[in-house]
């Protein structure tokens, strides 16, 4: 199947007047980066089309949990809950395989609402790229770990003792993509024909555990194909009886699950400004000042890139995820990778970000970071050589340690609101503080091993 392309509010109008659909689902992603969508007739898309629809602005207002947020300004109890608008992309449109001649349009709130959608919070990180001349590229890579579970028994076990789809440590496993070659076929497939296609999947190192690399693509669709990979993968996976988890560490046992993303920026031109065949590592002048800024202001922004509680726990030393901001050439040991060459290959991977973040958040936070860099001609520290993990904290560059200490450190983010606003910064903080009071009222399997008896 070619993959389906529209450019216009017009062209999608004729391609569903004329297609056999009856019905077509639209979506849009959460705060969390969760798909809310809903099916609509045929003749409500296509008045849709030109002026949008009213999706109730509470999916903006409640956690992953479908729990409302107490502490927020722009939606809850005290505006009632209205509908807010979206408009429809009509270039995001996919097919959907899995439901014969099924088709998916994604929308963005518009209005007042837009100032805290996640794709509307990206797409102002790129237009102020655009703005200073560039085009930035980007492309995710994500580790997930497979089950052999299904919603319910996972449910039935409490989430433990569950049984991962293969067994034992087996990184780049040959004989477990030609004994499991069904799953991953359909799955690149669907990555096909839905338009966020694969470069590379292959086993990681653990039980049940994949890596998948996305095709690069301008920022803000690279950020729709993550958003949709995730989505798409756990609905496969269940489809045969099997669950994906993007969450960034689900065992103390293994390392946790990256969402590195990789990025570079091109001019009108279409060349990699980042490269510079005389500069030091290929880097351009707008490369370390780039990876300047991911440096100065990551500790500011990891609320929006660890956006979880859970987020935390992968950020140690020992378990290939960086713990300081440091960058180093070709060190999977930094926060961030420079990655050389040619003009072609040249970029920074971001590797501070886990499978759970939202992808249009961590994009955007790394985004306005580095442009940030290049506005102020920032210059990187030196790289690091060897084992980052090693180096004694630095308490002036020192990481968040708690999503509630990310949350102020995001709160006080002067960079952020200049680019992002004060409506989306007050709004995501608070909710990264929500989450944190929504976990300590937990009682942890921990606590109760440890203090039960002997305390």
């Amino acid at each position: 199947m070619e993959p389906l392309t529209i450019a216009s509010s017009d062209e999608a109008e004729e391609f569903i007047r004329n297609s056999n659909t009856h019905n077509v689902k639209v979506g849009v992603f959460d705060i969390d980066g969760v798909l809310r969508g809903k099916y609509i007739s045929k003749s409500k898309f296509l008045s849709a089309l030109k002026s949008g629809f009213g999706f109730c602005d509470v999916v903006l207002g409640w956690d992953s949990n479908d729990q409302l947020y107490d502490n927020v300004k722009l939606t809850g109890w005290h505006t009632g809950y209205p509908d807010a608008q979206v408009r429809i992309i009509p270039e995001s449109i996919r097919p959907l395989p899995l439901e014969g001649d099924g088709f998916l349009f994604l929308g963005e709130f518009a209005g007042a609402a837009e100032q805290i959608c996640p794709r509307g919070v990206l797409k102002r990180v790129v237009e102020k790229a655009r703005s200073m001349g560039f085009e930035p590229y980007s492309a995710f890579e994500y580790e997930f770990f497979m089950f052999a579970e299904t919603p319910y028994s996972a449910r039935e076990k409490g989430y433990r003792d569950l049984t991962p789809w293969t067994p034992g440590n087996f990184g780049y496993s040959v004989i477990r993509n030609s004994v499991y070659s069904g799953f991953y076929h359909e799955l690149m497939k669907l990555c096909r024909e839905m338009r966020f296609e694969l470069e590379g999947l292959h086993t990681e190192t653990g039980p049940g555990v994949l890596e998948a690399a996305i095709t690069v693509d301008e920022s803000l669709l690279s950020a729709d194909k993550a958003a949709l990979f995730k989505t798409f993968t756990k609905v496969l996976a269940q489809r045969h009886d099997l669950m994906a988890t993007f969450m960034a560490k689900w065992s103390a046992k293994y390392p946790g699950q990256s969402g590195h993303i990789h990025i570079s920026l091109q001019n009108l031109d279409k060349d990699n400004v980042f490269y510079d065949p005389k500069g030091p590592h290929g880097m351009s002048k707008l490369h370390r000042h780039f990876t300047a800024g991911c440096q100065k202001l990551m500790p500011q922004v990891l609320a929006m890139v660890a956006s979880t509680v859970n987020s935390y726990t992968r950020l140690v030393p020992g378990f290939w995820a960086p713990t300081n901001p440091t960058w180093g050439e070709e060190n999977r040991t930094c926060a961030l990778r420079v990655i050389g060459g040619d003009p072609k290959a040249q970029r920074l991977e971001y590797r501070i970000a886990a499978a759970d973040a939202n992808p249009y958040l961590a994009l955007a936070a790394a985004l306005l970071s580095g442009l940030h860099g290049i506005e102020n001609e920032l210059e990187p520290s030196e790289p690091i050589r060897g084992n980052a993990y090693a180096l004694p904290p630095d308490p002036e560059t020192a990481l968040p340690s708690t999503l509630w200490e990310a949350a102020q450190r995001l709160k006080a983010c002067q960079e952020a609101r200049e680019v992002l606003g004060d409506a989306f910064v007050e709004h995501f903080a608070a909710t990264r503080e929500w989450e944190e009071r929504e976990f300590r009222r937990s009682i942890t399997d921990w606590e109760m091993e440890r203090y039960f008896e002997i305390i």
